[in-house]
């Protein structure tokens, strides 16, 4: 399992929740995950230090599709395509069949007092992880460099010294973990393959009855796993398959 603690030499700085944050680093590079898109012009001509010193925008801000603040806007568009949340569910050929009948016909379930929470926690989790990671809250939806229809809207995005894409995801819970939800592990591996990530941060806090037990939440970095990508990417395929066939019937 591709479930880690953070890298040995940079400890992590778990600050108290509501501290205020900081800024995120700069775009400097990218991994070959992201090598698709371009992000440097050579020149003909010798570039003065103040036009050299001009930092082009990071290739994944290139393929952003949606805003989750426009939410009709952000559903019509999720819609269109195959989320971090849909794959989360993808683990054998039924489970397919069952996230294409949700895809064509919608589910009931529209959100409990254990969402609403998790919805209102969530802004102030975020801050906590800007301020000790430098990883900034995203509502955009992204969609993949090969495929139009794979879409992810992380809870996070930071570019790292080095040029280094993280995430972050958000979650909260009336239970103790014992280890990683494995639907969890699926979505941020998806979102790592949407954005060309190389790690995330899966940050997250327990409550009883809505109240927080502890002043920070609980962490793990998750590695980026090409396995697993590969896996989750021919599931995705294969739902993608299945609602095509049925929107021609």
């Amino acid at each position: 399992m591709s479930v880690c603690v953070p890298r040995p030499g940079r400890p992590a700085r778990r600050r108290a929740i509501g501290r205020h944050p900081v800024a995120v680093a700069r775009w400097s590079g990218a991994r070959a995950h992201n090598r698709g898109v371009p992000n440097s012009t050579l020149s003909l001509f010798d570039l003065d230090q103040s036009s050299a010193s001009v930092s082009l925008p990071a290739p994944h801000t290139l393929r952003i599709v949606a805003d989750s603040t426009d939410r009709v806007a952000w559903l019509r568009a999720r819609n269109q395509g195959i989320t971090a949340t849909d794959v989360a569910k993808l683990s054998t050929p039924k489970s397919i069949v069952n996230a294409a009948r949700d895809k064509m016909h919608g589910t009931s379930f529209s959100g409990n007092s254990y969402t609403d929470h998790g919805r209102a926690r969530e802004p102030v989790i975020a801050a906590w992880v800007l301020e000790n990671y430098g990883i900034k809250a995203s509502t955009n939806l992204f969609r993949s460099l090969g495929h139009p229809r794979h879409l992810a809207t992380p809870d996070g995005v930071g570019v790292v010294a080095g040029g280094d894409l993280h995430l972050a995801e958000i979650k909260t819970t009336s239970k103790p973990w014992r280890s990683i939800p494995r639907s969890y592990l699926r979505q941020v591996w998806w979102q790592q393959y949407v954005l060309g990530a190389d790690r995330t941060l899966l940050v997250w806090e327990e409550h009883l009855d809505f109240v927080p037990v502890a002043p920070v939440p609980e962490f793990r970095w998750i590695e980026r796993d090409e396995d697993q990508i590969a896996i989750l990417v021919g599931l995705a395929n294969a739902l993608i398959d299945n609602l095509d066939q049925q929107a021609r019937r």
